[in-house]
């Protein structure tokens, strides 16, 4: 193993996609279409949410904050992914700059399996007891819910983070992945990582076993439920509110599964970097969509917004 280089500024680089340029100036484009479509698509469901006062509800409150999570969540990753692929050198990162980028990355997306989670037993309340809805989803329980998966998300990251960072890093720096990552960091480092590791483990389990878990008893609960309506159009229209929810947390959770719930001894940089684009880029370009698609009051409420605001 190399030894520790820890004279002068620690840098680190981020691994290419490719050598050849025509194949990174694709990735550019690519990378930027659904960096932008991604914002305005989680933008226009947040100001869609905000501007009809009959979206203002539990749900539609849960689904905006679950927006604005993706907003940042993206930003934390793609402007720095775009400006290290279309650079023609080695774009560097330091060490602060890095810890910044894996703490927001943590606790962004940390916070956003547990809202998942939040919105799920939302879900679960409104279908099977639908006459206490109202009173057990209050808007002050729903801000108590939101900041709790901000705090609880803040929290975690804030620990890993330091925890990572305080270990001695070799004087090979190079990422594997396009983003200051746990595990390809913890790679680089001139120390066991035994104790990290079984942190990591532990905060893996905390944002993905656990909220899973819930989400999963949520939904049997609100399966029976919808089994038990006696009309077919009222199954629809229960079933409809929950499919895009349930969509969005196979794609969010079967990623971080793949990634964070391996042992790390099998973890692989080449499967890392696919999954990881999937959930950085291609997740929070599809989740504004499927909402969108699948959500007839959100629909109806967009066609309004734009007819409104074509005949102003």
């Amino acid at each position: 193993m190399e030894g520790a280089n820890q004279t002068g500024i620690v840098r680190f680089h981020f691994r290419p996609f490719s050598k050849l340029p025509e194949v990174q100036m694709l990735i550019f484009v690519a990378f930027l279409i659904m960096y932008l479509v991604s914002i305005s698509g989680n933008v226009s469901i947040s100001l869609i949410i905000w501007i009809n006062r009959s979206l203002h509800t539990p749900m539609y409150f849960f689904l905006a904050n679950l927006a604005a999570l993706e907003i940042c969540y993206s930003s934390t990753i793609a402007p720095l992914t775009l400006a290290s692929v279309l650079s023609t050198e080695r774009a560097l990162i330091s060490l602060p700059g890095c810890g910044t980028q894996m703490f927001f990355f943590i606790f962004l997306g940390s916070a956003d399996c547990i809202l998942l989670a939040v919105m799920a037993y939302d879900r679960f309340v409104a279908i099977c007891h639908p006459l206490r809805y109202t009173l057990m989803m209050s808007w002050q329980l729903c801000v108590q819910l939101a900041l709790g998966s901000l705090v609880l998300g803040f929290i975690l990251a804030m620990q890993l983070t330091v925890l990572i960072f305080q270990l001695p890093f070799c004087s090979s720096k190079e990422i594997s992945l396009f983003y200051c990552d746990v595990l390809p960091v913890m790679r680089l480092a001139c120390a066991d990582t035994w104790v990290h590791e079984a942190t990591l483990f532990v905060v893996s389990i905390t944002v993905l076993t656990i909220p899973f878990l819930l989400i999963t008893l949520s939904y049997v609960f609100i399966v029976a439920a919808i089994l038990k309506i006696r009309s077919a159009e009222g199954r629809h229209k229960a079933f409809s509110t929950c499919s895009s929810h349930l969509t969005v947390v196979l794609l969010q959770y079967g990623c971080g599964s793949l990634i964070y719930l391996c042992p790390s001894s099998s973890y692989s940089p080449e499967r890392g970097q696919v999954v990881s684009v999937v959930y950085t880029f291609i997740t929070p370009v599809l989740n504004p969509l499927i909402y969108s698609m699948r959500n007839r009051e959100l629909k109806d409420a967009l066609k309004r917004t734009m007819i409104r605001f074509l005949l102003s």
